[in-house]
């Protein structure tokens, strides 16, 4: 039997993270709820940093198996340069294991510099990651095709298998920049026509400014916030609705940074619910305290009448789900509950809900067909290659405009900044205005 020890770094690292995985299952048992609140959102974020860490591990190793080891073996590193690309892709490996440890210990009014490089170089390591991968598949399959033996000349193949790593490293420095650049534009206004089945006549026309995925955090500060609440004042929406990730951080600590939000002053109200990230905190009860103290509503599987500036008797339901990840892991209290979410809100009325994952716009529609209007976030629009893939199929409704039925819409948006990574490859941030249309 093959003993810890005799196991290969790869092996090592993946029971690492099993390892890791099984305590975080364990820690949202019964048990360890008695655990005192702060004790349990350091232990849960602590585990989430270790078991991505460990995972990371297995990438790490190959990418300097690919980019360091592969060129110890030629007449490369006998040159002067080989040793300082050794510390390079060291450090780079560093910074990006790094990037979510910053969560516990660098988050502050704005940005520090440390965690803007860690999550940039988090980003880059995923495109590296991806496209080492995808370059040795390619190689390897030119290979079964050519039917190429193993008397191949040594050293066609040694200056072959320098290529791939080169390339890769080139290609991911060029898509990081590009990332960087996308990433730090304003993010683009959207404007959306809704019609909304049943809206009342004196409601045409009103304007709803949509918000998602802000994620204030480790790379996103006080700045960013109050340029997006200058953008959002600029549209002057009857309503605006924040649908989750408003934060990765305990409110006491980011407090500052939140203050920009204060200034929002949409006549008809500015509302919020909970987002994965919210959970992530267990701190959902001091950002609701916070958000009112902004004059900010969390709809907390609740419902308000929204009524016409015009007519006091022309109203629609505006309903806020609880994030489904409340139910995964156990927040008390919490949880995503659209029976009560919707109470005493009935087909008679137009209704729109907030919900921050598109699954639970599923889920909801299955519930109530008769909602006319889901506004969602989550996606981030995949927010970088090569994860828009993944974002794509895990998720029912992806990003936009969809619309399920005869009388219901399904909007998505693409996210207003970014988590950790301030990059964008293949998606935009966006602020979206919505106009509702009545029939």
């Amino acid at each position: 039997m093959i003993s810890f020890k005799q196991l290969p770094l790869e092996a090592k690292a993946a029971v690492a993270a099993g390892v890791v995985f099984f305590s975080m299952m364990l820690s949202r048992s019964y048990p360890a709820e008695q655990l005192e609140l702060r004790t349990r959102r350091w232990l849960l974020r602590l585990q989430m940093a270790l078991f991505a860490n460990a995972l990371m591990l297995i990438g790490s190793l190959h990418v300097w198996r690919s980019t360091v080891t592969t060129f110890s073996r030629s007449s490369a590193a006998s040159s002067f340069c080989f040793m300082p690309w050794k510390i390079a892709v060291f450090m780079f490996l560093a910074l990006a294991h790094s990037s979510f440890f910053t969560l516990l210990f660098l988050v502050a009014e704005e940005p520090y510099f440390f965690s803007l490089a860690a999550y940039t170089c988090l980003g880059a390591y995923i495109i590296l990651i991806f496209f080492l991968f995808a370059l040795g598949s390619v190689e390897q399959a030119y290979k079964f095709l050519a039917r190429r033996g193993t008397k191949a000349d040594t050293g066609n193949k040694n200056s072959r298998t320098a290529i791939k790593p080169v390339l890769a490293v080139m290609l991911t420095v060029v898509l990081t920049v590009m990332g960087l650049l996308n990433a730090s534009q304003p993010p683009t206004v959207n404007s959306v026509e809704i019609p909304v089945h049943k809206l009342p006549s004196t409601m045409n026309n009103l304007k709803v400014v949509l918000l998602s995925d802000i994620h204030l955090g480790p790379t996103v500060g006080k700045t960013k916030l109050a340029m997006i609440v200058r953008m959002v004042k600029a549209l002057k929406p009857d309503i605006t609705v924040i649908v989750g990730d408003l934060t990765d951080s305990e409110a006491e600590i980011i407090r500052p940074a939140v203050e920009p939000l204060g200034e929002l002053n949409s006549p008809l109200g500015t509302y919020f619910v909970t987002g994965n990230h919210e959970y992530y905190t267990s701190d959902v009860s001091n950002w609701f305290e916070l958000l009112k103290s902004f004059n900010i509503q969390p709809l907390h599987n609740e419902n308000v009448k929204i009524v016409s500036p015009k007519s006091t008797d022309d109203w629609f339901c505006l309903a806020g789900v609880d994030d489904i990840e409340a139910d995964v892991l156990r927040y008390s209290g919490h949880g995503m509950d659209l029976k009560k979410a919707l109470r005493d809100c009935s087909s008679e009325h137009a209704i729109v809900l907030l919900a921050h994952q598109p699954i639970a716009a599923k889920w909801a529609l299955q519930e109530r067909p008769d909602i006319n209007l889901i506004l969602s976030g989550h996606t981030h629009g995949g927010q970088m290659f090569p994860l828009n893939a993944g974002a794509y199929f895990l998720n029912p409704f992806f990003v936009g405009l969809y619309k399920v039925g005869q009388n219901t819409f399904v909007y998505v948006s693409s996210g207003t900044m970014y988590f950790g990574i301030p990059m964008r490859l293949g998606s935009r941030a966006e602020i979206t205005e919505i106009i509702l249309r009545s029939p």
